[in-house]
């Protein structure tokens, strides 16, 4: 797959790294408070990316265990959204400019996947209490394309 130049450009610019599930990403935020989890795991109080989808490139399905993940929208083309409900449901959201909603909450243990609806899209995901790698847990090769 070929990125468009501004999607490399906001690369280049952010400094960002592929990240497993697709798209690109920089941590920006890691809190010095730390939480213990429901679990007894103790974990940052919250962490927060910058995440970058360019077209044709998609979030694969995956989950963040014991942890809350917010997705704010800040520039580029709206971003689609979809979270599993209890029982398998698949529901569709939508994230961007205003009028739209322009952040979208998924709750702890809930399948997401998601994807650009234009050129490239670029969000801020905090996550609480804080991302670990050891809570992520991603379908590989989950056949969702763009």
């Amino acid at each position: 797959m070929s990125l468009n130049n501004l999607s490399q450009q906001l690369i280049s610019d952010l400094k960002l790294q592929p990240h497993p599930e697709g798209g690109f990403y920089r941590e920006c935020h890691r809190s010095e408070v730390v939480v213990q989890r429901s679990d007894g795991q103790p974990r940052q109080a919250c962490t927060v990316i910058d995440f970058l989808l360019p077209a044709g490139v998609v979030s694969a399905w995956h989950r963040v265990l014991g942890a809350e993940e917010i997705w704010h929208y800040s520039a580029g083309a709206p971003v689609e959204l979809l979270r599993q409900q209890p029982g398998g449901r698949v529901e569709t959201l939508e994230l961007g400019p205003f009028p739209q909603p322009t952040w979208q909450l998924i709750k702890a243990d809930q399948w997401q996947s998601a994807r650009s609806l234009g050129d490239w899209s670029l969000v801020h995901c905090t996550v609480s209490p804080g991302f670990c790698f050891d809570d992520f847990e991603l379908i590989a090769g989950d056949g969702r394309t763009d």
